[in-house]
């Protein structure tokens, strides 16, 4: 583990490392950058709307703004590389526009529909919004240092002996300093979030050409061939690219276009957490800095991850890792074993209790299997240190446990309880008091359920996944 650490972090010595210190002006590059393509490839895209009309097949070809259109993408393609997913869809949608300039019919509407406006929307809102922002937080920044210039200068005429009560002053300028500053973090953090978001969506802007050429292939009768022999090309191009965002996303996806074994985000936050949080107390427990949490999710969506930043958060990193899971479309323990789970926990006898665990555990898909391994002997490892932390595997049970196993039915009963139209079935406030009693219990069993799963593999990891893991 120690290895994999060192690994880690001699990568983000050569990439996370320089990136503190370029990484802002390289993202306000490709900011300025896809601007610039996307203000561009938006302006010709509503000038081949406005196509000239009544011309002839031959002029209008010749003519035809699509042409322009090709080019425009081209152009921006090399601009922004080949190893830009941009930069591939780009050059993939200008060639296959030149293929479709004799083909083009009316279309218009649904182009402008479903492409024009959120190119426009990029190009024109959510960039020129980062941008403003940066400046908000370079004013603030002079703030904070002319907060601290006051401050300064009034605890050196306090120290004066004519002063009156210099320590009034001095205290309520150090306040208004502190503020500065605070208002300062918290902008850059929204804005370094915003940013790494930004990049993190690239594949959702590229989306925005896949629907320039499928809505061509509606449209356009006889183009078809064409568009039906790039279309796999572009869509290869997007789901062979590995820096999706992993947040909300399915595991197996995640995995299979990552070529992982063990999904990023549950690595990098155990990796860091091996290094700085394990005496942590509190760990997964106590709640995060809600802007640290959304700047480090949003930084493990690019794949970009700061170790050194987050060696002093460890409940940062917790937060994290608890996030990923609870998001997870499907719980890391399955739907499909969600019954034969609760079956298990309600066995009395703990060693049948035990066996009848391990059997469902065998039965979860090799990733899921993969990844539960992972977490659990690391959840092991930390009760290691319960003295110091406080997380015995009973509160690890109690905490994460509802981010490891869930079930559709139950957010769905609640619902049909607390907003039924049916007045019948609510008859009077006696028996809405009695319903909502019973579901409480119902909730409540349900945890101690979970707990009664989670635990007992915690504090028999070994027996449960004997030997390593090959990561931890």
């Amino acid at each position: 583990m120690k290895k994999q650490f060192n690994r880690m972090r001699q990568l983000a010595n050569q990439t996370v490392g320089s990136v503190c210190v370029r990484v802002s002006l390289q993202v306000e590059k490709r900011l300025d950058l896809v601007k610039q393509v996307t203000h561009s490839t938006h302006k010709k895209l509503t000038a081949c709307l406005q196509g000239q009309q009544g011309a002839d097949t031959e002029k209008r070809s010749k003519k035809l703004p699509l042409t322009t259109l090709a080019q425009c993408l081209i152009e921006g393609a090399a601009v922004l590389g080949d190893d830009s997913l941009l930069g591939k869809m780009l050059k993939l949608c200008g060639e296959t526009e030149e293929r479709l300039a004799q083909e083009l019919i009316q279309f218009e509407f649904q182009i402008e529909r479903d492409v024009v406006e959120p190119l426009c929307l990029v190009a024109e809102v959510d960039i020129p919004n980062i941008q403003k922002q940066r400046k908000h937080l370079a004013k603030l920044v002079l703030d904070m240092d002319s907060a601290r210039t006051r401050y300064q200068q009034s605890s050196k005429s306090s120290s004066h002996p004519s002063s009156l009560q210099p320590g009034t002053k001095s205290e309520s300028l150090r306040e208004e300093m502190e503020e500065a500053a605070n208002r300062m973090e918290i902008c850059r953090d929204q804005l370094s979030a915003d940013m790494y978001s930004f990049v993190a969506k690239e594949i959702d802007y590229a989306n925005y050409f896949q629907t320039l050429i499928e809505t061509q292939a509606e449209y356009h009768r006889k183009s078809l061939e064409i568009l039906h022999s790039i279309l796999p090309q572009i869509k290869a191009h997007q789901e062979a690219w590995v820096e999706k965002p992993s947040f909300g996303k399915s595991l197996e996806e995640h995995l299979n276009i990552s070529g992982r074994e063990i999904a990023f985000p549950i690595e990098a936050c155990v990796t860091m957490l091996l290094e700085c949080g394990m005496q942590e107390e509190g760990l997964f427990r106590v709640a995060p800095s809600a802007s640290k949490l959304k700047k480090l999710k949003a930084s493990l969506d690019c794949g970009i991850v700061d170790v050194q930043e987050y060696s002093s958060d460890p409940h940062a990193i917790a937060g994290a890792l608890k996030s990923y899971l609870r998001e997870l479309p499907e719980p890391l323990m399955t739907l499909e074993l969600y019954d034969e789970w609760i079956q298990a926990s309600n066995v009395q006898d703990m060693d049948k209790r035990l066996q009848t665990l391990m059997s469902t555990c065998e039965k979860l898909p090799t990733d899921n299997l993969n990844n539960f391994r992972y977490l659990i002997k690391f959840l092991a490892r930390l009760s290691d240190y319960q003295d110091a932390n406080k997380m015995t595997p009973s509160n690890m049970a109690i905490v994460l446990g509802p981010s490891l196993l869930w079930t559709h039915t139950e957010p769905y009963a609640l619902t049909c309880f607390t907003m039924t139209p049916d007045p019948s079935l609510c008859a009077s406030s006696l028996l809405s008091s009695l319903l909502c009693r019973n579901m409480t219990e119902m909730m409540t069993t349900l945890s101690l359920q979970i707990v009664g799963i989670i635990e007992p593999i915690i504090q028999h990891a070994d027996w449960f996944f004997p030997g390593g893991t090959g990561h931890l």
